[in-house]
């Protein structure tokens, strides 16, 4: 009995990393729609309101706000990612242990 095979969440847990890191540069790339539109909306919103010489604190509050939500997520994708992993790794550890225990040897 082998080692268990993480390569896919292994893979996985790195791009979720990667996406996390650039969420926290402001990159726009890992954003999913949803957060897209919001963080699009949010910065059209703050520039027509600096056009007319008003107050941009509402739409830096929305950006900020867009932000942390994808943070937010991509940090709850890693979590669960990690668990399953972990899960993973004990029941091949469990399954071991088993059938070293079952040999009368």
């Amino acid at each position: 009995m082998g080692k268990p095979d993480t390569r896919r969440l292994d893979r996985a847990i790195n791009e979720a990393n990667r996406k996390l890191s650039a969420v926290r540069e402001r990159e726009m790339w890992p954003l999913d729609s949803r957060e897209r539109r919001a963080v699009m909306g949010a910065a059209a919103r703050g520039g027509y309101r600096l056009h007319r010489g008003e107050s941009t604190g509402r739409a830096e509050r929305a950006m900020d706000t867009a932000w942390q939500a994808a943070e937010t997520r991509l940090t709850a994708e890693i979590t669960a990612l990690q668990s399953e992993r972990q899960r993973i790794v004990t029941e091949a550890a469990r399954d071991k242990a088993a059938k070293k225990s079952s040999s009368w040897w």
